[in-house]
Order: C-alpha cells, then structure tokens, then sequence
C-alpha cells in the first residue's frame, strides 16, 4: 500500500471517528444533564470517578500496550498475523488478572461511600472490573479491523453500543432510580456486550463471505480467530512480544497521567464524593472537543505514522517520498490542532458560566464551577497539540527510545501526583487543571525536543505548523477581549434576550477568526478540503 493510500485511509479513518466521538460526547452530554435531575451529585461521584477508574483502569492496563505494538509490528511485512492474534489473546488472562486486583483494592482499602447515599457499592465494583473483562474478549478481533481499516465497524459497534448503554440507564433512572448503582452497571455491562457481539458477529459473516477471500483477507476460518499454533513458527512474535513490553511499562506511567486527578482524589479523598462528581462532570464538559476531535486525529494518524514510517530509523535511512509526506501531514495536523485549541482558549472564558447555567443550573455555575471551566479551555490547547507531537514521537521511536522515555513518564508521573495534591490543597479542584497544565507543557517540550532533532539533517521543519498567521492571533485576541466585555454587560444574571445578544457577540466573533483562517492559512484549509472533509462522504469497505 502506498504512502497515498496509507493517508487516504488513516483519514477516512480519523473522519469517521470524528463524528462517532460527536455522537458518543453529544449523547452523553444529554445523559448527563438528564441524570442530574434524577440522582444525586455523590452518586455521580461515585460512578464518573471511582467505578469508571476501575474500569478504565482495568482495560487499558491489560490492552494498550498490545494494540500500540500490534498495530506497528503488522505495518511491515515480516510478520505471522498467527503469532500476533496468539498474542492479543493475552489480553484476556492479563485482565483477569487486573481485575482481581483491583477489585480488592477497591472494595477494601478505598473509602466505602455511605450505603444510605450510594446504595450497592460493593457489587458495582464487581460488575464494572466484569464488564472491563467482556470487552477484552473483542480485542483481537478490534486490531484486525483497525489494520485493515474497517471504519464502519467501529462507527456502526460503538455508535450500538452507546445507543443501548444510554436506553438502559435513562430507562432504569426513571423507573428503578433505587437501584442505585446496580443501574450504570447493567448499563455498563450491555455497553461491553453489544460491542463484542457486533465484532463477533461481524468477522463471522465477513470470513465466511467472498469478499475475504478477494481482498487476500490473512485468515480464512473463524477458527483462525482463536489462539492456536502454526506449524513450524512460535506460539508468538517475541520481537513483538519485547516491544508490547517496552509499551507496558510506558503505558502504566501513561494511565498515572491520563487518568491522575481520579487516581488522587480515589486514593488521596482530597475532594467529597459530591466535589468529585461536580469536578468530573465540568471535566467532561470541558474535555468534549478534546475527546470528539483530538483523540481520534491522534489514533488514527498514528496509524499512519507507524506505517509510513520505519521504526528507530532515522530520516536519511527511509524512503524520501514517505518522509516527505509524514513532515507534511504532521505540519498540518498541528496547525489544525492549534487553531480549534486557540478559538476554544479565546472564547471559553466569556461563555464557561453560560454554558454551565445552561446545562446543570445553579448546581454547576456556581462556586468554583465557571473558573474550573475557564482553566480547562487553556488546558484544552495544550491537550490538541501534545496529542499529536506524541503520535508521531511513539510512531517513530526505536524500542531503546521507547525504554528511555519510560524514565521520562516516570518522572513526569511522579511530579504530577506531588503537584495534584499541594495545587489541589491550594487552590481545590482547580489545582488538578493546573498540575496538568504543567504536565503536559512538559510532554510538549520533550516531544517538540524529539521531532526537531528527528528532521534536524533534512529539508523538512514540520514544527513550522506551530506559528499561526498574525492576522489570526489579531482576530482571536480581539474576539477574546470584545467577549469578555460583552460576558460582563450581558450574562449571566440576566434574561434570555440579553443572554442571546452575547450569544450574538461570540457568534460574530468566531466567523470573523473564520474569515481570518481561510485567508491566512491556505495550507491547513485545502488539507482539511482534500484529506478530512471528502471522507465523511464517501463509502469504505
């Protein structure tokens, strides 16, 4: 496959999970508000933060690791798709294994919540570190559909799964809202399940079907989706088995800063029960144009990058033609991270307490809830870029590269915790946004560090996709600065009228740095155009 058909599909890809991250943010944005009029702020706590750790815990711990090596090993052509689904398969005693013990740590040395506020503690741990087993069982045949760039899949799994999980809740929360925490985890267990009968359901029919065989389709049985040994080769790939490993141990310092602000408030009760539920369901809001826009541009290129690109081997040792292109890409992505990061950086101060009065009332716009937002979207900004200077830096580091930045994490990891907990003692829930702030500034620089001296002897300056045209800092700095004006002379204590005139201010504000982008970064628009856009219409088998 060329380096042109590798593009096309990773954005046929990345275009796909654009909008299935839309649907998933928007339908449990609704969810959300829903439940609030329903449950009370502590259960909430209780499931957005403990439980959902545990199970994010749980799945990414036992997976990451694998999928990261898989997906780069089989971009070559030396290697046993046997040896590689015998070592997914791994995945499901590994998280055995993580569930059993987080399933201990979490029903005996974390705080127990009041069983009067938070009814059923003890079995939802259970049945999430379950539901985070179920999902594991689909994991091999999750890597085959992504080499093999089966968009639809995903889209149509995921989109039932997310479809199903918020039926059972919305329908337990109205008629059977004493079941407490027994209703998000049955809505959490047939998320899971739908998800792994739709792969399975899936790769069943396809194998058996004449497509397989016309596009070459590596396994021809449904058995071949089981473990089992070829004749003549090893039960796995131990090249890639040490390379899953080099990313276990990354990916464990990986979880500690993804997920660290649960991990403190879950082991360190620096905040209420109530004060966690708040936080996360600002952090939700705030994190929505990272999680639907962001992550899958980075998941998918990625892929990209990890295909085109040769692993631990420097610029003038690869095909010119494939560097040309990754410097390419990787210029645009970040010019088009930093742009969406910049608008939502300039306009998230003036709209965070309307937007938090819309949504959850009073209950979230005040106290500290419209400056917690405000923080996040300069956070949002330093999330858009370190997510895609790490999918390149990932892409393309050797195993040995791989090994040292574990230290980096490691250092990275530790430091975060110490400045979660002294900025959280400081300055509350706003002392995480701020640890992570750091954090990540810190990702960045090691990664810019990285990709500069990776295209050091070359033509190429891909960082170039960091400097933005003055005219459009002119226009987002005015835009910020007439928005807070118009924040103080219009919202949030008064009607609706005056409330929709600020509304009307932002609105003219965005389309003028609109107007800004598409006369200023030529570049950026005609790769949205030709690489991103064309794809949300176009058909993918």
């Amino acid at each position: 496959m060329s380096s042109q058909d590798v593009l096309k599909n990773a954005s046929t890809l990345a275009s796909y999970n654009v909008l299935l991250q839309v649907m998933f943010r928007v339908l449990t944005f609704l969810l959300n508000a829903f439940t609030l009029r329903f449950v009370s702020k502590e259960l909430i706590g209780v499931v957005n933060v403990r439980l959902t750790l545990l199970y994010s815990t749980l799945v990414f711990l036992s997976r990451e690791a694998f999928r990261r090596a898989c997906l780069s090993g089989v971009s070559g052509t030396n290697h046993s798709w046997r040896q590689v689904i015998n070592l997914l398969w791994l995945t499901l005693p590994l998280g055995v294994l993580w569930a059993a013990l987080l399933a201990c740590v979490w029903l005996w040395l974390l705080e127990v919540p009041d069983p009067h506020t938070v009814p059923y503690y003890s079995p939802a741990v259970v049945l999430f570190a379950l539901s985070g087993v179920q999902e594991l069982l689909a994991e091999p045949l999750w890597v085959l559909a992504q080499a093999h760039m089966f968009v639809r899949l995903k889209v149509v799994a995921e989109s039932l799964a997310m479809i199903a999980k918020c039926s059972v809740t919305v329908v337990l929360v109205v008629f059977a809202g004493e079941w407490g925490l027994y209703i998000f985890s049955a809505a959490h267990l047939v998320y899971t399940g739908f998800l792994v009968l739709c792969y399975a359901v899936y790769f069943i029919r396809f194998l058996d079907s004449k497509e397989a065989a016309k596009e070459s389709f590596p396994l021809c049985r449904v058995r071949d989706l089981l473990p089992c040994r070829a004749d003549g080769e090893p039960l796995v790939d131990w090249t890639l088995a040490r390379l899953t490993w080099s990313f276990f141990k990354q990916s464990f310092l990986k979880q500690i800063l993804t997920e660290g602000e649960r991990y403190v408030m879950t082991f360190l009760n620096v905040l209420s029960f109530g004060d966690q539920g708040v936080y996360d369901i600002i952090n939700n809001l705030g994190s929505m144009v990272a999680r639907f826009i962001f992550l899958p541009i980075e998941e998918s290129f990625y892929i990209f990058f990890a295909k085109v690109l040769e692993r631990g081997r420097d610029v003038k040792s690869q095909k010119q033609e494939d560097v040309a292109i990754a410097a390419e890409v990787l210029e645009c992505l970040l010019k088009l991270v930093l742009v969406i990061g910049l608008i939502i950086t300039s306009f998230g101060y003036a709209y965070s307490h309307l937007a938090l009065d819309i949504y959850g009332g009073s209950l979230l716009s005040s106290g500290a809830g419209p400056n917690l937002l405000r923080c996040y979207s300069c956070y949002v900004l330093l999330l858009a870029v370190n997510g895609v200077t790490e999918c390149f830096v990932f892409a393309a580091m050797s195993q040995g590269e791989v090994d040292k930045y574990n230290l980096v994490m490691l250092a990275l990891s530790v430091s975060f915790l110490f400045l979660s907990y002294m900025l959280t003692w400081w300055a509350g829930a706003v002392g995480f946004i701020m640890a992570n702030c750091l954090n990540m500034g810190l990702r960045i620089v090691h990664s810019l560090f990285y990709i500069h001296h990776y295209f050091k002897s070359s033509q190429w300056k891909p960082l170039r996709g960091l400097l933005p045209s003055p005219l459009l800092l002119l226009a987002l700095g005015v835009s910020a600065v007439v928005t807070a004006l118009s924040e103080g002379m219009f919202c949030c204590d008064s009607g609706w009228l005056l409330r929709m005139v600020h509304i009307s201010v932002g609105a003219a504000c965005l389309l003028i740095v609109f107007v800004a982008v598409l006369l200023t970064e030529t570049r950026l628009v005609h790769f949205v155009r030709t690489q991103l856009l064309p794809q949300y219409t176009k058909k993918h088998t």
